[in-house]
């Protein structure tokens, strides 16, 4: 299945609304811009929606006050992962608070290792 990219403007409010924080990390996660803290993903887009990881609280939160729907990408649901809905999106100050709650709640989380980088290095051939 291939997965749509999401439009130029959602990237851009994206990089807009992350939290100001050297601990955020941004990378592309599947093509898609991600943001990580303390090795832990809290938020990012996937195809033409703002995903977000936040603690059960505040993602019944979010749920009950905002219509936040549980991320399901293909039908497996992802249990921490909540879709900001658009209206929220659209109230830069809220969604920004709602992404430094991400980012704490990641940052709570055990760091995750960073992984080896892989070698390059053809093996050489055996001998026979």
């Amino acid at each position: 299945m291939k997965m749509r990219k999401p439009s130029a403007a959602l990237v851009k409010l994206f990089d807009e609304i992350l939290p100001n924080d050297p601990r955020v990390e941004r990378r592309q996660m599947f093509g898609h811009p991600a943001a990580f803290a303390g090795g832990n993903m809290f938020a990012g887009l996937f195809e033409e929606s703002c995903i977000l990881k936040l603690g059960e609280a505040d993602r019944e939160e979010i749920r009950g006050k905002h219509g936040a729907t549980k991320f399901a990408p293909m039908g497996r649901e992802m249990r921490e992962y909540s879709v900001v809905p658009e209206k929220l999106l659209a109230d830069r100050k809220a969604v920004s608070g709602w992404l430094t709650r991400g980012m704490t709640y990641a940052l709570a989380l055990p760091p995750k290792p960073k992984k080896a980088k892989k070698s390059t290095k053809k093996a050489a051939p055996r001998k026979k």
